[in-house]
């Protein structure tokens, strides 16, 4: 969304959200978000959830790495830990 939506402050100090930026971001009741004040300009952004955390871990990949009594592993079994080690 490229275009400027503009909006009035209430009494109470209230600014409505735009309903296209509230369903673009998904924003709904409850929804966390943060403020940051950078000059005379505001950000406004959305907090994760703790189930968007949920969905993030899960894509994580998982590796099961053997290791010797010497402490060392199969690079060609574990390419990704290998990887890791090496590229960090």
């Amino acid at each position: 969304m490229d275009n400027v939506i503009t909006g009035k402050m209430s009494q109470k100090g209230q600014i409505v959200i735009p309903a296209a930026i509230r369903k673009a971001m998904g924003l709904t009741k409850g929804t966390e978000v943060s403020f940051e004040m950078k000059g005379d300009e505001v950000t406004i952004k959305k907090l994760p959830t703790a189930l968007d955390w949920a969905d993030l871990v899960k894509q994580i990949p998982v590796e099961d790495v053997q290791l010797d009594s010497q402490g060392h592993y199969d690079p060609k079994k574990s390419p990704e830990f290998h990887d890791w080690m090496v590229n960090g």
